[in-house]
């Protein structure tokens, strides 16, 4: 190769890091995928700085994930029927044959693209983003369930004020061993359930220095330790973790790299539930309603025939 750019002489023009590496990259795999198959998965993200709705496309086979390309999709992201044909030429790109099925959020658009595009190309499934679907069991449940409902509302009421003050953190970090109540997770709600359970965790750690801080006469810090000292705050935190915790592993496995989740989500939902109703010792009137939420989704979102096969054809279910 060197002696043939010195063959070529002044004037070439380099290829780019993207020509040198995508190209070459995406050859590379696409033996893969006309051999194994592969998924198309979407990425969708809205750029609030140029008022934007970007889809990433990338490819995933048994030799790995590549990244294909990005799209403006702001035109079309509310109609289904373009968004069909968008999907479609990620289909026509990658070889229809070597497609098994194209993964999208959750979206009525996409939902009502992804099943346009099953009627066209019958061989192809469309199945929506897992992740995405438990993250919308979990917002359901914090929406849904009075009293989960009720202490996120109260935790994210305290987190706010807690935050809002430099040296009230630093208190804070001072009986917490240096750890923070917010923390981030995979998803948006799932944030929701991971701070819930650190307020669980430091629940013993209201000191006197507290009482003694200027912000102990605040209001609003008044109503902060009032929240923190009632008995139903605890309470409902211990019952809103009984019923997110299971759904927040089956979440991580999802969105995950660790193994290919195809053929574990079922029992990995299986025994979430299971999970649940042991830890309210199977008195159904404590989840009911949170049931009625995860197999509403799970029906009309993640029941797919591809996860039915992926079940029966995992050995380490059954041996």
């Amino acid at each position: 190769m060197i002696e043939s750019i010195g063959q070529f002489g002044p004037g070439m023009k380099p290829p780019s890091m993207y020509g040198l590496s995508v190209p070459l990259l995406i050859e590379e795999h696409k033996k893969e995928w006309a051999n194994k198959g592969c998924s198309i998965l979407s990425d969708g993200w809205r750029d609030s700085v140029v008022q934007k709705d970007i889809l990433n496309f990338m490819v995933n086979s048994p030799k790995g994930s590549v990244f294909l390309r990005s799209l403006d999709v702001s035109a079309v992201s509310k109609d289904a029927a373009l968004l069909c044909r968008v999907l479609d030429a990620m289909v026509e790109e990658v070889g229809e044959m070597n497609v098994i099925r194209i993964v999208t959020d959750n979206a009525s658009a996409y939902k009502l693209a992804g099943q346009m595009l099953e009627q066209k190309r019958k061989h192809l499934y469309w199945t929506p983003c897992a992740a995405h679907c438990i993250d919308l069991m979990l917002e359901d449940i914090g929406k849904q369930i009075p009293r989960v409902k009720s202490c996120i509302k109260e935790a994210m009421f305290i987190n706010g004020y807690i935050y809002n003050f430099v040296g009230l953190v630093n208190l804070m970090r001072k009986f917490t061993n240096q750890r923070n109540l917010h923390r981030l997770a995979v998803t948006r709600f799932a944030t929701s359930f991971i701070t819930l359970l650190q307020f669980h965790k430091q629940k013993n750690n209201l000191s006197q220095e507290w009482r003694d801080s200027k912000w102990f006469k605040d209001a609003k810090g008044k109503k902060m330790e009032s929240i923190l000292l009632q008995d139903t705050f605890s309470r409902n935190i211990v019952y809103a973790l009984k019923l997110a915790s299971p759904l927040i592993s089956v979440l991580r496995l999802v969105d995950g790299e660790r193994k290919r989740a195809m053929g574990y989500i079922y029992a990995a939902m299986a025994s979430a539930k299971t999970t649940i109703e042991k830890s309210f010792k199977e008195k159904e009137e404590f989840y009911k309603e949170t049931f009625e939420i995860i197999d509403q989704r799970w029906e009309c979102q993640l029941h797919k025939p591809l996860h039915d096969a992926g079940h029966y054809l995992n050995p380490s279910i059954f041996l």
